[in-house]
This record gives structure tokens, C-alpha cells and sequence, in this order.
């Protein structure tokens, strides 16, 4: 059998534009009245992000003081996975296709994600794609799960998932971060970093990902071309 595993928000999900939202909500409600202020443009604004400048350091180029930038990155922290800023997320380009795709072929699909069940379910109703992970295919946070840090909390996901789902002769995983990329690399899972999310190249590569590549189309279609057809699972 051969299986894919994976991440949600990057490969199937676009959050630029919630997390430009965000940025802009919490710049306006961190200045000071009279205080002027210069606002990022989108693009600007994402190509820090995917580099891994900090919060409170994009406060400060945007013209915070050191106070308010750390201010400004508390506010980000609680805004940004909040249900109404979700609903600026968009689906990726040809993320659907890539997933009826691999669907079609017959692979064994999975979604890790570290969201929360009411946040995943938001999603789905909104980008159909719950077609694609049965509930047992999908591995996910509690709504009341405390979360640390990603590349602590994502392995323990891949760690349930190993033990549940069926054996397989041949296991991927896709994802944009380096929580992915750790993930499957402890349980010597090859691992694809796609560019398309918030990590950018040089990012991905510091976490040597088997394959790096720029979408899931991409990803699917390189899969797809190194499966032996005995590893498929015919549906």
C-alpha cells in the first residue's frame, strides 16, 4: 500500500491572506493614535514571514516601538487562529485536483494538521475537501488540547497515526514547515517540503527534506512517479 500524509494549512490551504489580516488588525490596535506607522505590503509582509523574522521584529520594521512590538506579537498570538480571520483562507491553487488525483490512484490519503477539530471542520465545510480523509484519516488537535511548540506536538500526531492506520509498503509526507519535515524524518518517512506555504526554500532546506518542490501538484506528481504499482492500493 502506499500511503500520503498530509499537512493542511500550505499545501491544501492558503492562510496568507488571514495572516496579512491579522498583521494589520494588530498593527492598528498597537500604535498610538497619533503615531505614524508604515503598513507592509502583502508581499512584504509574507516573504518575512517565510523567512522566520520574528513577530516582534516585523512590529518594529513596521514602525513600533520595541514595547509595542512585543505587545503587538502577544496580540498576533491570540488573534491569529481565531475562527473569523479564518475565514480569509483560501484554497491552494490546484490542491483539489492534486488530491482527486492521488485519490484516483488509488493512494491511501491522510491529513495531519495542527488544527483543532472546530477549526478543521470549519475548513472543510467551507473548501470541500472532507471527501478526501475519512475521520479515521485524519489526525488532528483536541478542541481542548494546550499546545507547545509544533515540532514537539506534530511528531506525537505521526506517533498515533504509525500505530492506528494499516501498515504500508510505502509512506510520503507533504508539508510547508519544519514540524513536518521532523516529524517523518524521527519514523524515516520520506518527507517533501513544498514552497507554496510559510516556510520558504532556505528555510526547508536547513531540515534536509527528501524532495523539495513548489505545491502538492508537484508533490502528488513525484510521488506518483517513484511508486511501484504493487505499492497502490486499487480501489
Amino acid at each position: 500500500m502506499l500511503r500520503l500524509i498530509t499537512d493542511f494549512d500550505g499545501p491544501i490551504m492558503d492562510v496568507s491572506e488571514r495572516y496579512y489580516q491579522v498583521y494589520q488588525f494588530c498593527l492598528e490596535h498597537t500604535k498610538r493614535q497619533d503615531q505614524p506607522v508604515r503598513k507592509m505590503s502583502k508581499e512584504e509582509f509574507w516573504s518575512l514571514k517565510r523567512s522566520r523574522v520574528p513577530e516582534s521584529q516585523i512590529g518594529i520594521l513596521s514602525g513600533l516601538d520595541e514595547a509595542q512590538a512585543k505587545e503587538f506579537a502577544g496580540l498576533r498570538r491570540q488573534t491569529v487562529h481565531t475562527l473569523p480571520y479564518m475565514a480569509y483562507d483560501q484554497l491552494a491553487p490546484g490542491a483539489v485536483e492534486a488530491l482527486e488525483k492521488v485519490q484516483q490512484a488509488g493512494v491511501d490519503l491522510v491529513v495531519m494538521t495542527m488544527r483543532r477539530e472546530l477549526e478543521l471542520e470549519y475548513a472543510f465545510s467551507r473548501g470541500d475537501v472532507e471527501r478526501f480523509f475519512p475521520k479515521d484519516h485524519c489526525y488532528l488537535l483536541s478542541n481542548d488540547y494546550v499546545k507547545t511548540r509544533d515540532i514537539d506536538d506534530k511528531p506525537l500526531l505521526m506517533e498515533r497515526a504509525i500505530k492506528e492506520l494499516p501498515p504500508a509498503s510505502d509512506i510520503w509526507m507533504v508539508g510547508d514547515t519544519e514540524a513536518d519535515i521532523l516529524s517523518a524524518k524521527k519514523h524515516n518517512i520520506k518527507v517533501i517540503g513544498v514552497t507554496c506555504g510559510i516556510r520558504d526554500r532556505a528555510q526547508l532546506e536547513q531540515y534536509q527534506p527528501t524532495e523539495i518542490v513548489h505545491d502538492l501538484r508537484e508533490a502528488v506528481d513525484l510521488v506518483l512517479s517513484q511508486s511501484q504499482p504493487e505499492q497502490i492500493l486499487l480501489a
